[in-house]
C-alpha cells in the first residue's frame, strides 16, 4: 500500500520481544497513521461539520478518539497513560488532535514492545465483562476503524477526496492496486 502520510515511519516502529506479537505493533502503526492521514485531510474551519443534527461533528469524533483510546489503554489494558485532562490538545486544531494521537501512540508502541503472550493473554475487566488484553486491543483497533469510516463518510459530505485507507479509493490510486470488484479477481 502507498500512503500519502505516515505520522508514524516504519523505522520507528519497535520490534516486539515477543515476535509472535509484532504485528500488534505494525498493526497499531498503521491503522493511526491512516486515522492522521483521515484527520489531517479536514481543515480547522470544518471541525465543525456535522451531517444532521443527531451526528456529531468532526470535533466531537477527534476528541472522542483521543479520550477512548486513553480511556481503553489506561483503565482496561493497564498502560501508563497521561492523565484524562492533559489529553486534549490546547488550542484546538486539526493538527494539534494529529500530533496528540501520534504523540501518544509512540509511547504505547514501546510499552506494547516489551509485552510478552503472558501479559496479552490476562484477563483484565472490560465494562462489565472480563477479557483477554489481546482481544481489547483488536476491539480498540475496530472501534478507531468505525470513527476512521465515519469521517470518510463525512469527507464524501463534504466533496472531499477520500484517502486510501485499505486500498485504493475513486479519488486516490496507483499503479499494481487491485481493489477485488470482480469475481475474476477474487479468484
Amino acid at each position: 500500500m502507498q500512503y500519502a502520510h505516515r505520522a508514524i515511519p516504519e523505522a520507528d516502529i519497535p520490534r516486539s520481544a515477543d515476535r509472535s506479537y509484532q504485528h500488534v505493533l505494525d498493526t497499531y502503526a498503521s491503522e493511526v497513521n491512516k486515522t492522521i492521514d483521515v484527520w489531517t485531510r479536514f481543515s480547522d474551519a470544518e471541525m465543525s461539520f456535522k451531517p444532521s443534527e443527531r451526528s456529531t461533528d468532526v470535533r466531537g469524533i477527534l476528541k472522542h478518539e483521543l479520550l477512548s483510546q486513553r480511556r481503553f489503554f489506561a483503565v482496561f489494558l493497564g498502560l501508563p497513560e497521561t492523565s484524562a485532562g492533559e489529553v486534549l490538545p490546547e488550542p484546538e486544531s486539526i493538527s494539534g488532535y494529529s500530533e496528540r494521537l501520534r504523540d501518544f501512540a509512540v509511547v504505547r508502541l514501546r510499552y506494547f514492545a516489551n509485552c510478552d503472550r503472558d501479559w496479552w493473554l490476562s484477563e483484565v475487566p472490560f465494562f462489565d465483562v472480563r477479557r483477554e488484553r489481546i482481544w481489547v486491543f483488536w476491539r480498540r483497533v475496530l472501534h478507531s476503524a468505525h470513527h476512521r469510516t465515519q469521517l470518510t463518510v463525512y469527507m464524501r459530505l463534504l466533496n472531499k477526496p477520500v484517502p486510501p485507507v485499505y486500498g485504493p479509493t475513486a479519488d486516490e490510486s496507483w499503479t499494481g492496486a487491485d481493489p477485488t470488484n470482480s469475481v475474476e479477481a477474487a479468484s
